[in-house]
């Protein structure tokens, strides 16, 4: 059984209510008549009924029924939605007006929802901007405790079985957070974990990398990672984790018993951390293009709530696995 099945039949399992912000967007209605019909998820579909169904109509659509369409402008929640948003925005210079203006955006609607405790999670992206996803998020549904920045981690599915869990990998920060400091890089690799659990399903052991292996080098940025080692121990205990590792000392046992003796994550890392966007978005994609691997994400984490962000150029069945994946975290967040 691939991943991208397992992930989907534990979807199934939860039953989450997903939002699509663009319930009228042609791939993602879709999309939506997939994963009802798989019951993949619940779903809230945000834009014009009568065009929403229309168009389904159009496309030949047979389970748009099952969702439940939620018209911007006007439904029953929007004053409650309004109000919260005062409550919640109202210290920042967020007047009535305003509120009452920006509910009738989807994406802001979508966060609003989740905010408010009527939905679980949101995907969105196929036909708006990363910073018009995320704003809405940011603001409302902000980061979950204890953490105070949002990552992006990358599954890797490799042809090479022995290495990570089977073949499975998990990468971050590869899409996000340009120069994260020591506590930032610890709260990646704290939110890594979480991701790893919910979505990949196994138990992660995590290597926070470097240039340098338990000292073999002196520098500011081993520094970094030394002390992110340590204050992600203790903001979760029940973490396997270990660093500075280099790469090699990661992955591949004789190396990690040479350089890192007694680690017991040392050459059996299924979790890579990187110390910087650059080294982490260079890495996943030389491993995506040269072992030939297939990279599922990026997987948004740190959120009070998962919201992630598609691609505009993303496919439907790339809608379909990113909510299956959004419903995992979803349900990883509730447990």
């Amino acid at each position: 059984m691939d991943l991208i099945h397992e992930i989907k039949e534990k979807a199934k399992q939860h039953s989450m209510r997903i939002v699509l912000p663009e319930g009228g967007e042609e791939r993602t209605l879709k999309a939506a008549d997939i994963i009802l019909e798989e019951n993949l998820a619940r779903l809230f579909l945000i834009g014009n009924p009568a065009d929403i169904q229309q168009k389904a109509k159009g496309f030949g659509l047979k389970n748009i029924d099952k969702a439940t369409i939620i018209d911007p402008v006007s439904h029953v929640n929007k004053a409650r939605y309004v109000q919260l948003m005062l409550d919640l925005r109202k210290s920042k210079g967020l007047t009535q007006e305003e509120a009452e203006r920006l509910i009738e955006d989807p994406l802001y609607l979508g966060v609003l929802m989740i905010k408010a405790g009527d939905a679980d999670g949101e995907v969105a992206g196929a036909m708006n901007a990363t910073g018009d996803v995320l704003r809405p998020a940011f603001q409302y549904v902000k980061t979950m405790p204890g953490i105070s920045i949002v990552s992006g981690a990358f599954i890797m599915i490799l042809k090479d079985k022995e290495f990570g869990e089977d073949g499975l990998m998990v990468f971050a920060d590869c899409a996000v957070h340009p120069d994260p400091t020591d506590r930032e890089l610890a709260e990646i690799a704290v939110a890594t974990g979480k991701t790893t659990r919910a979505i990949a399903g196994f138990e992660p052991r995590i290597a926070m990398l470097s240039f340098s292996t338990k000292g073999s080098a002196k520098h500011a940025m081993v520094d970094k990672v030394v002390s992110a080692t340590k204050i992600a121990r203790e903001m979760d205990p029940s973490l396997k984790i270990d660093g500075e590792l280099q790469a090699d000392a990661a992955i591949i046992e004789a190396i990690g018993r040479s350089k890192a003796p007694g680690s017991e994550i040392a050459g059996k890392a299924n979790v890579l951390v990187f110390p910087s966007l650059e080294t982490g978005n260079i890495a996943y994609k030389l491993v995506q293009r040269l072992a030939h691997a297939e990279a599922i994400g990026p997987v948004l984490q740190g959120m009070a709530a998962p919201i992630n962000d598609l691609s505009r150029g993303c496919s439907v069945s790339d809608i379909v696995n990113l909510v299956a994946i959004t419903a995992n975290q979803a349900a990883g967040m509730k447990g």
